[in-house]
């Protein structure tokens, strides 16, 4: 039975729906501001630099910015976006603030970001002797940030195959950089996209402590530890997750680095899935093989593009009522590729212009939207700012 809740928040949706027209994606600023807030009081020591990349939309990057967050970026078209929220500082202040609140974590960079970035002395990462020898011809003024290849066994999406250096050659890595010329502020590491298997962290932390002390004791001076992203977001089951991961982490934190180090991190998924919900219109209804096809306005082309490159299990809610059973919903494209689900539990009865809303759908949905088969895909509705 649907709560006075659910309800409210129906009726609501489905008016805005019908005002803006469909495929309609509603971003909460009000969530948005509390996932960021929750962030900071559970891991309080943590610098939050928000990955952009989750979702890149201007407004809220605006919103987070005004919370007070750092932000990670993965190419320089990104910095841009966080940029002109600063480029009317005073020339010492916007300086600061690029080198204080901006890593560019993407560990290969094309050279000619780094010619454009060199001026900041920016915080960037790498993880080979290429990105070495590139930095120090393009970019010797930037920070850098040595990232290790970590467990990420369990995440919904590994990073480890194509990104960090082997813990075994990270010290020569650190050398190697210092004989150079260049400085490197401290290690990063990334566990995975929507980490529950919390010991990939301990297990990444206690990596990271080895090399970051053995370096110490060798006269570098490190002073950073970034511990990624991959915090879980509550999709289904996992609520309260990022509430016992917070208080494994504070302890490792304080067990293994001194106060002195400076921890950040990069949530990207943690600040905006939980804030956008997707309403989308049926614009087809067929019986295939004895299942009811949906199709509707929106597909694994544009918003739902979490479905392929996210491994992202959608979720959808009928606003009519009715005798349920297993359907299918899918994209509007010509591509048979474009199933979003095969297997959701809708009302049968459902006809052409009924709507379906999808929850949690602010990260890595839009940010890969493309415009296949001529679809704009979704439009955006900001509310709560």
């Amino acid at each position: 039975m649907i709560g006075e809740i659910d309800l409210n928040k129906q009726e609501a949706l489905l008016k805005l729906a019908q005002e803006h027209g469909s495929p309609l994606l509603i971003v909460d600023h009000d969530q948005l501001r509390k996932n960021y807030r929750t962030f900071k009081e559970h891991l309080p020591r943590v610098q939050c630099y928000y990955a952009v990349k989750a979702n890149s939309q201007p407004e809220i990057i605006e919103t987070l910015f005004k919370e007070g967050a750092s932000f990670d970026v993965a190419s320089y078209n990104e910095f841009m976006q966080v940029y002109q929220y600063v480029k009317h500082f005073e020339r010492k202040e916007k300086k600061h603030f690029i080198w204080d609140k901006i890593i560019f974590s993407n560990t290969i960079k094309d050279r000619a970001t780094l010619e454009k970035i060199k001026q900041y002395k920016p915080l960037v990462t790498y993880d080979n002797n290429a990105e070495l020898i590139k930095l120090k011809r393009h970019c010797d003024t930037a920070g850098l940030v040595l990232r290790l290849k970590v467990p990420d066994t369990g995440s919904q999406v590994e990073m480890s195959s194509k990104f960090g250096a082997e813990p075994g050659d990270a010290q020569q890595l650190i050398e190697q950089a210092f004989d150079m010329g260049l400085k490197v502020e401290g290690l990063s590491f990334h566990v995975g996209s929507q980490c529950t298997n919390f010991d990939n962290y301990t297990a990444a932390l206690d990596i990271a402590a080895t090399i970051f002390n053995t370096a110490r004791k060798k006269g570098y001076p490190l002073n950073l530890i970034d511990i990624g992203g991959g915090f879980p977001v509550p999709y289904d089951t996992q609520t309260g997750q990022f509430e016992k991961l917070s208080v494994i982490l504070n302890a490792e934190l304080t067990r293994l680095f001194a106060e002195d180090v400076e921890v950040i991190a990069e949530p990207g998924r943690f600040m905006v899935a939980t804030a956008a919900t997707l309403v989308t219109e049926i614009i087809g209804k067929a019986r295939r093989d004895g299942k009811v096809f949906y199709h509707i306005n929106d597909g694994v082309y544009h918003t739902f593009s979490g479905v392929v490159y996210d491994h992202w299990i959608p979720n959808f809610h009928a606003f009519k009522t009715g005798e349920s059973e297993i359907c299918a919903v899918v994209g509007p494209t010509c591509d048979s590729f474009d199933k979003i689900s095969l297997s959701v539990e809708l009302p049968w009865n459902l006809d052409v212009g009924d709507y379906l809303y999808t929850e949690d759908i602010g990260a890595y949905s839009t940010a890969s939207s493309t415009k296949f088969n001529g679809f704009d895909g979704a439009k955006i509705l900001h509310v709560k700012k």
